[in-house]
């Protein structure tokens, strides 16, 4: 999973801010990663984050323990634990969560049951997260527009 997604290209070069695979697996495993801790890390902490798997439960558990580690490296302070959702929403191919479809409508568009399953779980966590309140939400629109969903 080391693809980004165009919405995402003025800053994969640099990895200057955390793309979304990374944050898909930081909350696959729990950790809070701010924005300035990843700023702490090298280039090459950073691509790990990128290209490390964190799929399988040994993976998952090898990527938390990587972070945790880096974070402290970098910052001498632990990071914040976060809850794991034991079936988060962007698993759930079979409902459109409603904050997401309303935050949809607003730009004129119906998310279809069917436009959601369609969509990869990285897809629709994108989605999720770029639809958020307290988000910067100038990608939402973009992302919709490349998920092929207008």
């Amino acid at each position: 999973m080391t693809d980004f997604f165009q919405f995402e290209t003025d800053f994969v070069d640099s990895l200057r801010c955390i793309p979304m695979q990374v944050r898909f697996k930081l909350d696959t495993c729990g950790i809070k990663l701010k924005l300035s801790d990843w700023n702490l890390m090298t280039t090459a902490e950073r691509q790990d984050l990128v290209e490390l798997p964190c799929t399988t439960e040994t993976e998952i558990h090898s990527y938390c323990d990587h972070v945790q580690r880096l974070i402290i490296q970098s910052t001498g302070i632990a990071p914040k634990k976060l809850p794991i959702e034991p079936y988060p929403a962007w698993l759930d191919f079979a409902t459109v969560p409603a904050s997401l479809q309303e935050k949809a409508q607003e730009i004129g568009v119906t998310l279809t049951q069917q436009h959601w399953a369609a969509l990869t779980p990285l897809q629709r966590f994108a989605l999720i997260k770029l639809s958020h309140p307290g988000h910067e939400n100038k990608n939402f629109s973009t992302a919709i527009a490349e998920f092929h969903l207008l």
